[in-house]
């Protein structure tokens, strides 16, 4: 029998709606084909928050009263040192999380929140673009700027926004079967065809 798994997705002020949305939507659809399994969101505490393109969110959680998780998500925002960065109970909070949890994933910025807890240390990882300085000139992790997400070990990291949903895609096949994870993608016709990527 199919362990029914809890996806834990911590969120914060200003937190890149589509980063942990779109990988959200993909454990959603795996719980579902599996018939059980939840989705929370976890914050410091359960006020409201803002996104950073202006979603209203309230978290599931607080820090005290979340499940065990099975894997725990950070996505990220585009000012990371002023709304992530500089929590450290949140740091502490992911720290702890790690022993913890099957799998350890940040999408986009939110890779820079396992940085901070000393997550990557030792480890390969990639970010967005914009921010791959702060892996690059950090001598103990290795960046891999070309890379969509890697995985080092039970940590997983993707480039930025719309890179966590392959991620996601790619960890369900991991923890399932590439079969479960082709027909989730299925599910969500999740099929890039991007306009404008041509020059005409």
């Amino acid at each position: 029998m199919t362990k029914q798994l809890t996806y834990g997705i911590y969120i914060y002020e200003q937190v890149a709606e589509l980063d942990f949305v779109g990988p959200q939507q993909v454990f959603a659809a795996s719980n579902h084909i599996l018939g059980g399994g939840q989705v929370v969101t976890i914050s410091q505490n359960t006020n409201p928050l803002n996104g950073f393109g202006g979603l209203k969110m309230i978290p599931d959680h607080s820090f005290e009263t979340a499940p065990e998780l099975d894997v725990l998500l950070l996505p990220g925002t585009a000012d990371i040192n002023e709304y992530a960065l500089g929590n450290n109970a949140a740091i502490d909070w992911v720290s702890s999380q790690y022993d913890q949890v099957q799998w350890m994933t940040g999408v986009c910025t939110g890779g820079l929140i396992l940085q901070k807890a000393g997550l990557l240390k030792g480890r390969k990882a990639t970010t967005h673009w914009q921010l791959m300085d702060s892996l690059t000139n950090d001598p103990e992790v290795t960046e891999l700027p070309d890379m969509r997400y890697v995985r080092d070990g039970k940590v997983v990291t993707s480039q930025g926004v719309s890179a966590g949903i392959d991620m996601a895609l790619w960890l369900v096949g991991q923890i399932h079967d590439p079969d479960h994870a082709r027909m989730v993608k299925k599910i969500l016709q999740y099929d890039p065809a991007p306009p404008y990527s041509a020059e005409v």
